[in-house]
């Protein structure tokens, strides 16, 4: 017996060194990919959502592979059939902004020197641009420049985000297809002593994790259409091509819709100043009740995170992967933080 408990305990400690080190080369491969890490980190998203539907389908007797295709093939036909309808209207707009970009930039920058030292009056109330006017007079014109580059660059993108899409559902249709023997490889690797831990802790991070992809996409969707609807009533340019790029950074958690604001009231400010005021407004009502009243209804309590850890977050994620690492940011937080609620009492001897 006496010899028995010492080699248990090397025998788990053993364990957790091959654990670690299968994290550690997991975290080294996914380095070395780094490049196409997006495709990987969306193929396994995908295949995230779409596996509840291909288990459902498997268990009526479909094959998992054909299943997959189903799914695949259903989520074509759908995008085919929105882009049928948007595609034209916004290919369309977003030529004409790529075609005027540089006349709106010298539109938002004679709007701003017309300002400098000027007070403007709004509903009787005088403002007086001239402390920050000159910093936004000099980065206007680039920034808006800066964001449609010449036909090549525009060619060369197409291309590489077509590549992109294509690793894409090849990750998601490899990972749906082995999903249960990637899930049971994941649970051998972890110590047979803590696998009651870790059947604990798995459909808590996967709930958090469907919670924040419904939330996520929920929100871009609001926010896109809502801002387009809105931009489109203020007879503001390119609504439509302006409401998709709302959409689009509002998928960045928390910071995105306010990085969506930046163009949008650059092409305001093109028409007027009043304009641009009236946008800015009109945008950061839409994204606060957004944030502040739909998102916690839409996540609910499972990625709820202390505003200091969604800033450390946020910076980590974009020092290791930019945008992209913001999105991921905030689940692998979420998740740290399941973990330590999980492993708190068994440490401390009492509720986090």
């Amino acid at each position: 017996m006496a010899s028995s408990a010492p080699s248990r305990r090397a025998r788990r400690r053993l364990q957790i060194v091959v654990s670690v080190a299968a994290a550690g080369i997991a975290l080294v491969v996914l380095y070395l990919v780094r490049d196409a890490l997006a495709a990987f980190v969306l193929g396994a998203l995908l295949a995230f959502l779409i596996n509840p539907g291909v288990d459902w389908l498997e268990n009526h007797h479909v094959p998992r592979a054909a299943a997959i295709a189903l799914i695949f093939t259903a989520l074509l036909i759908g995008v085919a059939a929105l882009g049928s309808v948007f595609v034209p209207l916004l290919t369309t707009e977003i030529q004409q902004l790529q075609a005027q970009a540089p006349a709106i930039a010298n539109q938002a920058q004679q709007r701003l020197t017309q300002l400098q030292g000027q007070p403007v009056e709004i509903f009787g109330f005088r403002v007086d641009w001239t402390t920050y006017v000159d910093n936004i007079d000099r980065q206007a014109g680039a920034f808006l420049l800066g964001q449609f580059g010449n036909a090549l660059s525009i060619g060369l993108a197409a291309i590489n985000v077509l590549l992109q899409i294509l690793l894409m559902l090849i990750v998601a249709f490899l990972m749906s297809l082995e999903a249960h023997q990637i899930s049971d490889f994941a649970r051998r690797l972890v110590p047979p002593d803590y696998r009651d831990d870790y059947d604990a802790l798995r459909p808590k991070v996967k709930a958090m994790l469907r919670s924040y992809l419904r939330g996520q996409l929920t929100i871009a969707a609001i926010i896109g259409v809502a801002v387009g609807v809105t931009l489109a009533l203020e007879g503001v340019p390119f609504a439509f091509a302006l409401g998709v790029l709302a959409g689009i950074t509002a998928l960045v958690p928390f910071v995105g819709p306010f990085i969506g604001a930046v163009p949008i009231v650059l092409v305001g400010l093109s028409v007027s100043p009043l304009k641009a005021i009236l946008v800015a407004a009109s945008y950061f009502l839409i994204a606060n009740f957004v944030l502040q009243f739909l998102y916690p209804r839409i996540v609910g309590a499972a990625v709820h995170l202390p505003a200091l850890v969604v800033i450390v977050a946020f910076i980590a994620g974009f020092s290791f992967a930019g945008i992209l690492g913001m999105f991921i940011a905030i689940p692998v937080a979420a998740t740290i933080a399941i973990v330590f609620e999980h492993i708190y009492p068994r440490v401390y001897g009492s509720q986090a």
